[in-house]
């Protein structure tokens, strides 16, 4: 399927049909949804694909029972962790040593990174950043944050929901139908896939084939130039 008709076909349905989806179309959705762009290339996201039967319906308990979980034949569970930097930023320095990368991208890597993702006990060194931009920015332009470890989740579940994007849309293209989940309960989703205590649960995603009950009614949207705006 071509890009724009995948875009035009994702819709949300919240109903499916008992097809199964083979395994295979789920794999290549999900290295479609690494490919995602993300914050830094740091790429501080988890992709949880519950298949154990046992779980799937925990998840299910926790999605409030709601049709788009209940009768999904699969669920990926979209998790950003801003102390996922850690575990990137060595391979990525490694990477940008080996093919030559400027100076500065070496030292974005090695040393701004690691300050970045930061906050310090209690934030107190992200509102210490926080406060010193803030001086620096009534003279020039400054980065503003991210500071604190809202900030720095804030900046993570962004670029996981850009892999979220990817995957449906990949979903769309192989001919399945998708629905992106924000009504669930955290502290359980959490529990339910051991999620450490930074992390945050950006959405869970049900798929399987539509059915004619998964959706009400047309797509709506609000006219394009309510959005759109030239300046």
């Amino acid at each position: 399927m071509e890009f724009f008709e995948a875009v035009e076909a994702r819709r949300s349905i919240r109903k499916f049909t008992s097809d199964p989806v083979p395994a295979e179309v789920v794999e290549r959705a999900l290295d479609a949804a690494i490919l995602a762009p993300n914050s830094s290339n740091t790429q501080t996201w988890n992709f949880y694909w519950v298949r154990s039967a046992e779980k799937k319906a925990e998840l299910v308990k926790a999605c409030f029972g709601q049709a788009a979980a209940r009768t999904a034949q699969e669920l990926v569970v979209f998790v950003a962790d801003p102390a996922l930097w850690k575990r990137s930023q060595q391979p990525l320095v490694e990477f940008v040593e080996k093919v030559n990368a400027p100076k500065a991208v070496i030292f974005y890597y090695k040393k701004l990174i690691p300050m970045t993702y930061r906050a310090g006990f209690l934030n107190l060194w992200g509102y210490f950043r926080a406060l010193t931009l803030w001086f620096s920015g009534l003279l020039r332009p400054v980065p503003r944050g991210p500071n604190t470890l809202r900030d720095l989740q804030e900046v993570a579940i962004k670029s996981s929901a850009l892999a979220a994007e990817n995957f449906v849309l990949a979903m769309a293209a192989q001919g399945f139908s998708t629905c992106m989940m924000e009504g669930f309960d955290e502290v359980r989703v959490k529990k339910l896939l051991k999620l450490s205590g930074t992390a945050r649960v950006t959405m869970v995603v049900g798929m399987g084939k539509g059915t004619e009950a998964g959706t009400w009614g047309p797509r709506f949207r609000i006219p394009r130039e309510w959005v759109i705006h030239h300046v």
